[in-house]
């Protein structure tokens, strides 16, 4: 005997079965009241793509850390990106290297989509020429914002194409600059030139920013993970060794406790690529400074 939901999405099969049986590759079956008898529960080809499925878990549990940083009145920060099995991002530093599958690309489209800006480091900028859009999915794009303290972002980077949204520099307090492409925000910087990523949180918050999606470089990965200031992980690990640039850098002189921790762990295959996830804590450390 079978019977359909109303939603059309399982389909469940009764029969005289004993104990647990494996009724195939796209159903599991259960015991139910009654001796011997197991209903076996099959998904229709009605129920929603994986991507999208795990898209929808990952934007409710990023809302619970956009609740939890409003009360801190600065943007809750997800670190996303894809590496290689080894932890790779590119072969060579500067060097764009693609690593997810389509339906990982997708699913980066869609967090993009739920997110209100999206950073980049100007390191980024000059080796990938990003734009930073939602292309994949529907949904509106992000806020596009790059890091570059020394204003190295060039006029024929797609970013600073006209578009929905112009892209907006967080630089130096002490350059100079009448571009028209670009939003240029500037912030003091320490002895070197960086930028104190803490005020260009508070910055972004300013202007409306309550969730940021971080997607790279390495150095500017590193300097969310120095600071303390990344909420979230959502990671694409991709099955290939590159045996190249790593996504973490070096983390300074950091004892085991001081290390940032990812709690609740979870993962789910997407095709060929893993997807990791988790919330990001840490124990109190002096902020770090943007590259």
């Amino acid at each position: 005997m079978s019977e359909t939901d109303k939603a059309g999405i399982v389909t469940v099969f009764e029969g005289e079965w004993q104990g647990w049986r494996h009724c195939g590759p796209c159903g599991v079956a259960l015991p139910c009241a009654g001796a011997g008898r197991t209903i076996a529960a099959m998904l229709t080809p009605s129920q929603p793509p994986a991507e999208e499925s795990l898209s929808a878990t990952l934007a409710h549990w990023l809302a619970a850390h956009r609740e939890r940083c409003t009360r801190a009145a600065r943007p809750a920060v997800t670190l996303a990106w894809a590496q290689s099995w080894d932890g790779s991002i590119a072969l060579h530093a500067g060097q764009a290297l693609a690593l997810s599958n389509p339906l990982a690309l997708r699913l980066t489209h869609q967090l993009r989509s739920v997110h209100d800006g999206i950073l980049v480091g100007i390191g980024t900028v000059l080796a990938d020429n990003p734009q930073l859009t939602v292309r994949e999915c529907p949904g509106p794009s992000p806020q596009p914002i790059v890091l570059d303290s020394q204003l190295r972002i060039p006029p024929t980077a797609r970013l600073c194409a006209s578009g929905e949204r112009r892209c907006w520099v967080l630089s130096n307090d002490t350059v100079s600059s009448e571009r028209q492409d670009i939003e240029l925000i500037r912030l003091p910087g320490n002895a070197r030139g960086h930028l104190d990523l803490a005020e260009a949180m508070q910055a972004l918050w300013q202007r409306g920013i309550r969730s940021l999606m971080v997607e790279g470089g390495a150095n500017v990965i590193t300097a969310f993970l120095q600071a303390g200031l990344a909420d979230a992980l959502v990671l694409t690990v991709a099955p290939v060794f590159a045996g190249g640039y790593k996504a973490v850098g070096n983390l300074g002189h950091m004892a085991r406790a001081q290390l940032p921790h990812i709690q609740e762990l979870q993962t789910q295959r997407l095709g060929d690529d893993l997807i990791v996830w988790g919330n990001l804590e840490f124990s109190p450390q002096a902020a770090g400074v943007a590259p």
